[in-house]
């Protein structure tokens, strides 16, 4: 009986523990941006944090930068072909903020997201380092940088702590006039 006993004392601690798993949550994801100007694709590593506002609302912060990608042009000479891969030295950095929505509860939940925030385009034909990074957010009040809209949504799921995440949606930033474009996001998360 005194085992007993002690076990519920033991579970009646780590109830609230359970619950408590969804007031924060910390991840980091894979990042595929389409500009629709160019018609380029970009890819990089982005991080996120988020804490819950409201019961079925989280509030969420963002960050992620996309490396330099290469791109193929293909050339005609009197009946022979060249192909040549050229890097575009063209980074993408993205910090956005807002509301995450979930309005259900569960191991696999939809949500609905509209984030504010910018876009910064540079040039830049240094490796793509964590110092080339953290330079590119030092120098963000010199730079070009974009006010951003982003309205999306996806699927989470998870097992306990841990979860996988998809985002899908349209991050339009405002540089003479409105430019659309596709933003799809992948990755684990952490419950706290």
């Amino acid at each position: 009986m005194k085992r007993v006993a002690f076990f519920l004392f033991i579970a009646s601690w780590f109830v609230p523990l359970a619950s408590a798993q969804d007031r924060m949550q910390a991840g980091v994801y894979a990042d595929y941006f389409r500009i629709s100007q160019t018609d380029t694709n970009q890819a990089g590593l982005g991080v996120r944090v988020g804490f819950k506002a409201f019961p079925y609302t989280m509030m969420e912060g963002e960050m992620s930068y996309d490396f330099a990608q290469a791109f193929n042009e293909g050339f005609t000479d009197t009946g022979t072909g060249t192909i040549s891969v050229q890097r575009t030295n063209m980074r993408v950095l993205h910090g956005l903020v807002g509301p995450k929505f979930e309005p259900h509860r569960g191991g696999i939940r939809p949500f609905f997201t509209v984030k504010a925030g910018f876009v910064n385009f540079r040039l830049n034909d240094r490796p793509a380092t964590v110092g080339t990074f953290l330079s590119s957010v030092e120098n963000l009040r010199s730079n070009n940088v974009s006010g951003v809209l982003y309205p999306g949504g996806g699927l989470e799921g998870h097992l306990g702590p841990v979860g996988l995440r998809l985002d899908v949606g349209d991050e339009i930033y405002f540089s003479d006039g409105a430019h659309h474009n596709l933003r799809v996001a992948f990755g684990p998360f952490l419950r706290f």
